[in-house]
């Protein structure tokens, strides 16, 4: 189907499904129970699981297939979303102008970036992506302040020109008020709720339309990975200079790649800005390229849906783990002795709130010593594991004679 051979197939689709019902999967508590605090399946979270997807699966295009270690993708995120943001404010408030521009823009600066970084390899080809990430930042937060907007950042105004005709959704809101971003008239932000019993399930316009470009970047994904394309960039990361001895010229191969990984970056920033009508430049800092390069870790380098899964860890914890306070600790402890429920709250202060970067910096010490390839490594052992224990069950037949 569309190209794919029948485990791609299989892996788009439960993709697709995944996507399709994660509104219903990450809301598997009741609300008002204890545990609704591990609840993810709001509008809001949803929509970073599957942008951030679109950023480590670009990442992972250009780390997993050819081994180079980017630390500057934070710049194309960023040129991504001011690219969307100046064409929600000067073209229309529709988000197909600002994701296309997004794009083309990332793909642009990644051309110019990529063609200088790229002369370089290993770490000295990660320190100048750094580089030019910094000196990006630094840009958008002070030199180019009429463009970027500084340290206050960038966003829509009631008098923006949006020059576009009405259908694409230029122009302002009928009660006066800044018009939100939308897809011909269907707001980002709409959403509509469906209570079952004593769950609450949210289901958002925004997190569909990002899901479904997802699913699209995917889908390309896998396309490059089973191409000759990908199979020459493979090639790049076991033996670059071999390939070089033979006379084949791998620069733009290399080139190539970079752009297309930019590219993904930029479309991802350009749904930020769709989804949050505010862009700033800590979208540019290193922090951002480190965080990509831990979801593509985590998630299984080279693997096409591990990239999804470090994305949607990442910010679960970040989201959820982060929340959780002192109080709550107090309210799950409280059938415990006084001096017990001190003690355990004491225990597992350091690991949430502000400390849950120490959960996700043990968590990702564990996942690198005993799961060298990530989360999906990690699905593929219990798969055989139980695939093991089934077959012993299974009753033994001898051949008849």
């Amino acid at each position: 189907m569309f190209g794919l051979n029948k485990k791609d197939t299989s892996l788009l689709l439960i993709v697709a499904a995944l996507v399709a019902l994660a509104p219903i999967i990450l809301n598997p508590f009741p609300e008002g129970s204890g545990m609704a605090q591990f609840n993810a399946g709001y509008p809001d979270l949803m929509q970073r699981f599957v942008i951030f997807g679109i950023f480590a699966i670009g990442f992972n295009i250009l780390f997993g297939l050819t081994g180079y270690l980017s630390f500057g993708h934070a710049a194309f995120l960023g040129a991504g979303s001011y690219a969307g943001m100046w064409m929600m404010k000067l073209l229309s408030i529709n988000v197909i102008p600002a994701i296309v521009f997004s794009v083309i823009i990332a793909g642009l600066i990644s051309l110019a970036i990529g063609w200088i970084s790229l002369r370089r390899s290993g770490i000295y080809f990660s320190i100048l992506t750094l580089a030019f990430a910094q000196m990006a930042f630094a840009l958008a937060a002070s030199v180019l302040t009429p463009i970027t907007g500084g340290e206050t950042g960038l966003q829509t105004n009631l008098n923006d020109p949006r020059i576009l005709p009405g259908f694409l959704g230029g122009g302002s809101s009928v009660d006066g008020n800044i018009p939100k971003p939308s897809l011909f008239g269907i707001e980002m932000t709409s959403s509509f709720e469906v209570p079952v019993a004593g769950w609450l399930w949210t289901f958002n316009w925004g997190y569909y339309i990002c899901g479904i470009v997802m699913l699209i970047a995917f889908y390309i994904a896998i396309r490059i990975f089973r191409s000759p394309f990908g199979l020459m960039l493979k090639a790049v990361k076991s033996n670059q200079q071999r390939l070089n001895y033979t006379g084949l010229n791998t620069r733009p191969y290399m080139l190539a790649c970079f752009v297309i990984s930019g590219m993904y970056a930029g479309l991802a920033g350009g749904l930020m800005a769709a989804m949050d009508p505010q862009v700033g430049a800590e979208r540019m800092q290193w922090t951002a390229s480190g965080e990509v390069v831990l979801m593509t870790i985590l998630g299984g380098v080279g693997t096409l849906i591990g990239p999804v899964l470090g994305a949607g860890l990442i910010k679960y914890f970040e989201n959820i783990f982060s929340k959780i306070n002192d109080n709550l600790l107090h309210q799950w402890f409280a059938f415990l002795p006084d001096g017990l429920e001190d003690l355990m709250v004491t225990i597992i202060h350091p690991f949430i709130g502000k400390g849950w970067h120490l959960t996700l910096g043990l968590m990702f010490m564990a996942i690198v010593i005993f799961l060298p390839g990530g989360l999906v490594e990690g699905g593929q052992r219990l798969r055989k594991m139980f695939g093991r224990k089934s077959e012993e069950r299974a009753p033994k037949t001898t051949p008849a004679e």
